[in-house]
């Protein structure tokens, strides 16, 4: 791992392998365990102490990309965005090549949580209209756009740190989605969002707008993770550093008015926001290599490798700019939520939902009526 001080020593991180892209005719996905069930803990598991799996010791919405965009504000060695609206100033989120790298380990990780696939919603073999709110890298568009090359397809962010060479039927646009939308009305076939806690002041409104922008009988989607670790065996309790951790950020994103618990709510408001046939499927996501099931055990492989590379990320900007913690402050508090993540006694996971829901009207409203 690049070192996130110049005190600390540098530690090499090793990627765990990529596993095979399903088949076909692979269904439901397998990867992980419904909220409901119980992840068993792999026996071998009992008397190790670190998880060896990782590597070391411990207005207008669009705008075209301007070269000033990319003179970024610096934060303690970290790069954030400079595109400045009365919405996006207050963003937790770093935009430089350590941020991004860890956001390409969570498309990896989340890719196969759902069994390789980009989606869950009905969208059918056929989208010609696609948006992707919040794109980061790209890397998500840049697979959907592969996978659908008669697709249209259009990532947006508030930062341009996407590549220039992207599949022929994908655009970037530098955009804020929290303003009105420009789109027209009616236009998207199916509008995907995935992990954007902390990125939205008025959830509602963002709803809205996706709603008057998709195409009557398209879809929306909404992956979100919830931050809060625990665990089915007691070994993280309430009271535990991981989960005070949790709560400490959640806390933060809430005086900073973009809550981080948009898990808790993204069903409800998507229902309200009109949408109909809403569906929620949850998953249980484990932070290590304790589970005995060998998906698991990969998927908590590399939810651990994301969850490590994070942690300054998910942190620096909140606890010094929010709640005035020190930078050495912070780095501790860093470095002792490294150790628990890397204890395999800690049986730690956080829940994963995905929503997705139609617009009312289209072809399936015909043939119902």
């Amino acid at each position: 791992m690049v070192s996130e001080t110049g005190e600390m020593s540098s530690q090499v991180v090793e990627s765990p392998p990529r596993s095979p892209p399903p088949t076909a005719e692979e269904g439901e996905t397998s990867a992980t365990v419904p909220t409901g069930a119980t992840i068993s803990i792999d026996p071998f598991d009992e008397d190790a102490e670190t998880d060896s799996a990782y590597g070391g010791d411990d207005a207008s919405s669009t705008s075209s990309i301007a070269s000033s965009i990319r003179k970024y504000r610096e934060l303690h060695g970290r790069t954030y965005h400079n595109f400045n609206t009365e919405t996006t100033s207050e963003y937790w989120g770093p935009n430089d090549d350590k941020m991004n790298d860890q956001l390409d380990i969570g498309h990896h990780m989340l890719t196969l949580m759902l069994d390789g696939k980009l989606f869950l919603a009905p969208i059918g073999s056929n989208p010609q209209k696609v948006l992707d709110v919040g794109t980061g890298t790209g890397i998500w568009a840049i697979d959907f756009a592969d996978q659908f090359p008669s697709s249209e397809v259009i990532g947006t962010d508030i930062s341009p740190t996407q590549p220039s060479f992207v599949p022929p039927n994908l655009k970037f646009e530098l955009d804020d989605a929290q303003l009105e939308w420009t789109y027209r009305p009616d236009s998207f076939d199916y509008i995907h969002v995935r992990c954007m806690l902390g990125a939205i002041q008025d959830w509602a409104h963002l709803y809205r707008e996706i709603y008057k922008c998709t195409k009557p009988g398209g879809y929306i989607e909404h992956l979100e993770i919830s931050i809060m670790f625990k665990s089915e065996d007691g070994s993280v309790t309430e009271d535990h550093f991981m989960a005070q951790w949790s709560k400490t950020l959640l806390h933060a994103a809430e005086q900073l008015g973009k809550t981080f618990a948009i898990y808790d709510f993204n069903y409800e408001m998507i229902t309200k926001a009109g949408f109909v046939d809403v569906v929620e499927k949850k998953f249980k996501v484990p932070v290590g290599t304790w589970p005995s099931d060998p998906k698991m055990k990969e998927l908590g492989q590399w939810n651990m490798l994301f969850c490590l590379e994070g942690l300054e990320s998910w942190s620096l900007y909140l606890l010094s700019t929010v709640l005035k913690w020190s930078y050495e402050e912070i780095q501790v508090h860093i470095m002792t939520m490294r150790k628990h993540i890397l204890n395999r006694k800690n049986h730690a996971y956080y829940d994963i939902n995905v929503v997705y829901g139609r617009k009312p009207g289209g072809p399936s409203d015909l043939t119902n009526n």
